[in-house]
């Protein structure tokens, strides 16, 4: 008797993280190639988008949430429905690592599985003159002692956007062609246009 594993062909990807980390930011600057250097806060908003990837559609839907913990019982849904995450926070800002570490206690406690696919963000990374996380702490503590994955990117640079979506649709078994798919879309984008790829925007909630 063989185990095999199905593949997914429907998947919810949540970030997760403290207010003005760049959440939005980096799920912009993948879905839409842009980055907008002025914050707004989000409530939750959630973006559709699917792929034919050798005649099998994947739907992927990535759920932006807010940074506030005025919504708890949103953010409880929203960990109840997803099936991998991004936790965030900012290099200059070591109370958002802690606001990640609640977090990811929190996902674990209501998933109720240690191996729940998470991937933790360091974000702002342009910003070397003001960081005040060691990336070298931080890597020790997810990869060793948490045993989840670990990156830094910047969405103003564009460093690392589309490894951090890879990442997290390889732990949710989504067939293996998906990656590089995302990774030629990404790599065809038009330069100094204002080419966007197609996307859907459904149940979204925004405060500006």
């Amino acid at each position: 008797m063989s185990l095999e594993v199905k593949e997914k062909t429907h998947v919810r990807l949540v970030f997760l993280g403290a207010a003005g980390v760049g959440k939005t930011a980096l799920i912009q600057r993948f879905l839409q190639d842009k980055f907008e250097a002025k914050h707004r806060r989000t409530v939750e908003e959630m973006h559709s988008k699917e792929y034919d990837i050798g005649g099998v559609k994947i739907t992927v839907e990535i759920l932006d949430t807010s940074g506030s913990y005025s919504f708890p019982a949103m953010r409880k849904l929203s960990i109840q429905n997803s099936d991998a995450f991004a936790l965030v926070y900012a290099v200059d800002d070591p109370e958002s690592l802690e606001v990640v570490k609640s977090l990811r206690d929190e996902i674990l406690e209501i998933k109720e599985d240690k191996f729940t696919p998470i991937v933790v963000v360091g974000n702002k990374m342009d910003r070397e003159g003001e960081r005040q996380v060691s990336s070298e702490d931080v890597l020790s503590t997810v990869e060793l002692d948490w045993s989840n994955s670990y990156l830094e990117a910047s969405a103003k640079e564009n460093a690392n956007v589309v490894e951090v979506f890879k990442e997290l649709l390889q732990q949710v078994n989504l067939p293996s062609r998906l990656s590089p798919a995302l990774r030629r879309r990404r790599e065809t984008f038009p330069k100094d246009t204002n080419f966007r790829p197609p996307m859907n925007k459904t149940n979204s909630c925004v405060l500006s």
